[in-house]
This record gives structure tokens, sequence and C-alpha cells, in this order.
């Protein structure tokens, strides 16, 4: 495969969805093989989990987050049953799942103390801030707090505390985080979209799956707006998905098929594609065949 050539520094933008950000591994594989690699990241919600994962110090991001993803369970992520999420939600007031799960995520595969300035590559972390709904983009100081609150989907996640801020899930406001990235440096953007090449399953059957309804629909009309506007100042090369399949956010069964159907997708779409200058090379939505 001939190595693609974008301006740098390059910036990968890891959006949010779930489960289904195991399509993320696929993209970031293929990526590698033409020869595209990150001088920044930024993600939002599961995206800055695996932004988090491929900033570590070593070579072996990728297959890092490969064997992360081939062990991962609903359980893990969202622990407990309905009776349980019933319990939690009396209890809390305002979520159905503690970020407990979570948390124990992030010490075992990027580490409890973990600082930004321990990584290798410059990460972006995405909330949103609850007192002004805006996006809050996190650049330094500890990890595992606003990791947390880039996870933090209301209603299925508690807020988290940080700085005094009250934060809550950066896709309520920036899922696909482009202009974060221009913030940070990048000249050019490579967006690893995960919540576009999944369709949405047919009607909600609980109330966890409701929630991730309506914040997967935010999800898509914002990279809808946004893409646009910031390939009018770089080349935005959006990696395609797979096929649409109807899979849950919320359901681990399908995570090795969803990277390797990425994989494919993304590796015969990079092989055709050359970039001229600034534009939008893909859209939000595009899947190839």
């Amino acid at each position: 495969m001939t190595e693609l050539q974008l301006p740098r520094p390059i910036g990968f933008v890891l959006g949010g969805g779930g489960s289904l950000g195991a399509m993320q591994v696929g993209m970031l594989r293929a990526l590698t093989e033409a020869g595209v690699t990150a001088d920044l990241a930024v993600g939002t919600s599961v995206g800055s989990l695996n932004a988090a994962v491929l900033a570590l110090p070593g070579d072996d991001s990728a297959d890092r987050l490969r064997r992360i993803w081939s062990r991962m369970t609903r359980h893990e992520a969202f622990p407990g049953g309905v009776l349980s999420q019933v319990r939690t939600l009396r209890h809390s007031k305002t979520n159905l799942f503690p970020n407990t799960g979570l948390a124990a995520i992030v010490d075992e595969h990027i580490g409890h103390d973990a600082r930004f300035e321990d990584l290798a590559l410059p990460l972006g972390v995405v909330t949103t801030d609850v007192e002004t709904a805006e996006p809050l983009l996190i650049r330094s100081g500890p990890l595992l707090a606003p990791l947390l609150a880039s996870c933090a989907i209301p209603g299925i996640y508690p807020p988290v505390e940080h700085e005094g801020r009250l934060l809550y899930d950066g896709g309520l406001v920036a899922n696909v985080p482009m202009r974060q990235a221009l913030a940070m440096g990048a000249r050019s953007l490579v967006v690893l979209d995960c919540a576009f090449p999944g369709k949405i399953p047919g009607s909600p059957q609980t109330f966890a799956e409701v929630m991730m309804f309506t914040a997967m629909i935010s999800m898509r009309n914002q990279a809808v707006l946004e893409a646009p506007l910031a390939a009018a100042e770089v080349p935005v090369v959006y990696v395609p998905g797979p096929a649409p399949v109807r899979v849950s956010p919320l359901d681990f069964s399908r995570t090795e098929a969803l990277a390797e159907e990425a994989y494919t997708a993304a590796r015969h779409y990079l092989a055709e594609l050359t970039v001229d200058g600034p534009g939008l090379y893909g859209a939000p939505g595009l899947v190839t065949t």
C-alpha cells in the first residue's frame, strides 16, 4: 500500500459510540498500514479512552488496544443487571450505572496515577461543562477524572467533578472533536467516527437503551455540521466504517467482528485515497462495499 501523505501535525480525532468504539481498533490498524501516524490525539467518550491508549509510550499501542477490546465485556463497562440499575437510580437519582467499572478499566490499561504529561503524544480529552453547556478540552494533570467525565453519558453514568467544575460526556456537544484538534495545532485531521457506521437498533427495549439512543442522535448531527467547517481549513480524512449493522452501543458481543469489518472498509478506502489540500475526504456516514 502506498503511504498516504498528509500535512503535519496530524491530529487523530476519535469519536464516541459506546461498544462501537471497537471499530476504531480496525481503523487504526488500516491507518498504520497506510503509513499514517498521529502527532496528537483528541477523543470524546469511548474515543477518549482509545485515544489515551494510543498516546501511551511504546510502539505497540494499536496492538495493545486490540488486546483490550478482545477481552472487553458489557459487565465491565456497565456492571449489574436490571435490579442493580434500579437500585443505583434510586440511590443516585441521576444515573443507572456507577462509573466504578470504567475506573477499573482505566486503572488496568492506562494506570491509576497516569497523567497527561506521561504520554508519548499530546492528548486532548473532551467533556461538557454542565454550568456552561460548552465543550471543555482537558490536556493536563491526572487522566482518570477527565476520562470518566468524557464518558459520563447523562442518565447512564454520574457526572464527574474536576477542578471545581461538574462535567458530563463530551458527546453532548463535541462527539467528534475536530475543532479541538485544530485548536491543538493539527494541520490535518484523521477522523475515526464510530457512531455513524453503526445503525441505530430498532425500538429501544430498556431505559438504558433509550438514553443511548438519544445520545447517538445528538452525536450524528454534530458531526454532519462540523466536518465541512474543519475541511475548509485543513484536509479532513473521514475514515469510513463497514456497512451498517444493527447493534446496540451497550452490546459488546460483536467487538472483534466490528474491528475486522472496520479494518477491511478503511483499508480499501485508504488504498484509493489521494489528498490534495484542504477539503473533506470522505464524510460522516460513508460506508464502503
